[in-house]
């Protein structure tokens, strides 16, 4: 009885001694980071760095100006060869596959194969690692016919036996019957009903392209997000633009689910609950640090201001005094991020390999900066979420960094981004067409 009584005191206190060396441990990394607030926190890449945080508030916004010929497009050179991305300490980042054209979407399988969408190629692939040594040695063309610049793709139904590959083309959706384990598919696209008011590759010309598209946890609803078509028009060719849509699955019944969103790039149910969340790039010209991109959830019904407010209730002067009504309806995005950081794909990581801190946090990747005469963006960024509420402190942290030459020069623009089956991060570039894989070693 003494023994076992010994026993179970000295499993208490190894217990105590670890959960204490963990606390410690998250919170000397948390004292080790560095948080930036406001106009601190609107630099340039030159203060990126792995776990330097940024805190941006509605208070912090500055007064709506003009930037409409700050005009600074990225200058993308090949990766030279000793050009490596930066990741916080207790994590390694190497090359999972190159030689893509525009690979702009992942997406993990349940059988570990990576789905890659390249866009302007008009193509999706399959990616395969046999040996489970980081790097994807089969690649496979699964479809190259009835895609119209594709970009969001999604399993369905939700789970571990899916038995379609949807996909979202810029008009329209389609899907392919699909099997575990298929390199190839198994049969033609089929159309669905979902028709989507189609983009032009540039946004002057057409609009933005990119569709997103994510099924709801039981399966019983398709969303879509769709990008406006201009920077800030309240024409009629915007009607059914700057949205994200439900649908059934089979493409009909569509409804708004919310709007004023100028583009939705990236949409994610929260593993666990029915919250959709969405990375959404703002406007232009109003200003170098103006108005924040944001990473948010989404409300039913609800109005997030493009593109006659921005974040809450600030009118954009080029709307002056239109539609007061909505006003006090604008919703203030959860996190608000650098402005014309270009906030694209997102995912929440539901994997086992990162330290526990680091479950059911949002990752997302920012493609970089145009029209910012000091280069922002170009790198992959962490949101923590309160582990009890699931909700953001409103801050971000970056997580990789890196695809900047000290000289400015860009070789990297992070887009796509999926946790493996492993539960590696693997994130996708579309400067110079490659993957890359971060692991931990802790």
């Amino acid at each position: 009885m003494a023994h076992r009584e010994g026993a179970r005191i000295s499993f208490y206190v190894t217990f105590v001694a670890i959960a204490l060396n963990v606390a410690d441990s998250v919170h000397a990394a948390a004292e080790n980071t560095k948080l930036l607030t406001g106009k601190a926190a609107m630099g340039d890449w030159t203060s990126d760095a792995p776990d330097v945080r940024r805190k941006i508030t509605v208070q912090d916004l500055p007064p709506p100006g003009s930037n409409a010929l700050a005009i600074k497009l990225a200058h993308v050179v090949k990766r030279p060869a000793n050009a490596q991305p930066k990741v916080p300490s207790g994590f390694k980042i190497e090359l999972y596959a190159s030689g893509f054209r525009d690979p702009r979407f992942l997406l993990a399988a349940p059988n570990g194969d990576i789905f890659i969408v390249e866009s302007r190629a008009n193509q999706i692939k399959v990616l395969r690692d046999t040996n489970a040594d980081g790097k994807a040695e089969v690649t496979e063309v699964f479809a190259d016919r009835s895609l119209n610049k594709p970009f969001g793709i999604a399993l369905y139904p939700p789970g571990g036996d899916p038995q379609f590959l949807y996909v979202a083309n810029t008009d329209g959706v389609i899907r392919f019957p699909y099997r575990n384990g298929d390199l190839k598919a198994r049969g033609p696209a089929e159309q669905l009903g979902a028709r989507l008011s189609g983009g032009a590759t540039h946004l002057r010309s057409g609009g933005h392209w990119t569709r997103d598209i994510v099924f709801s946890p039981d399966g019983k609803k398709m969303y879509v997000s769709i990008g406006s078509r201009s920077n800030v028009s309240d024409s009629a060719s915007e009607a059914d633009r700057a949205r994200i849509f439900e649908f059934n699955p089979d493409g009909t019944d569509r409804k708004v689910f919310a709007w004023g969103i100028r583009n939705a790039v990236g949409i994610a149910f929260r593993p666990g609950t029915n919250e959709l969340w969405m990375s959404t790039n703002e406007r232009d010209e109003l200003g170098e640090d103006l108005p924040p991109d944001y990473i948010s959830s989404v409300r039913l019904s609800g109005f997030y201001g493009w593109p006659w407010f921005y974040i809450g209730n600030h009118q954009d002067p080029r709307h002056k005094g239109k539609h007061p009504e909505l006003a006090g309806k604008v919703i203030v995005p959860d996190v608000l991020v650098q402005a014309h950081s270009a906030s694209l794909n997102l995912c929440f990581y539901t994997g086992d390999q990162f330290p526990f801190e680091y479950k059911g946090d949002i990752f997302a990747a920012f493609h970089g900066s145009w029209n910012r005469m000091k280069r922002t963006g170009y790198k992959v960024v962490r949101v923590p979420l309160d582990k009890s509420t699931g909700k953001p402190r409103g801050e971000y942290e970056d997580f990789v960094t890196g695809f900047v030459m000290p000289d400015g020069k860009v070789w990297g623009r992070p887009v796509g981004i999926t946790v493996a089956k492993d539960g590696s991060l693997l994130i996708s570039e579309d400067g110079n067409g490659t993957i890359w894989r971060v692991s931990s070693g802790r």
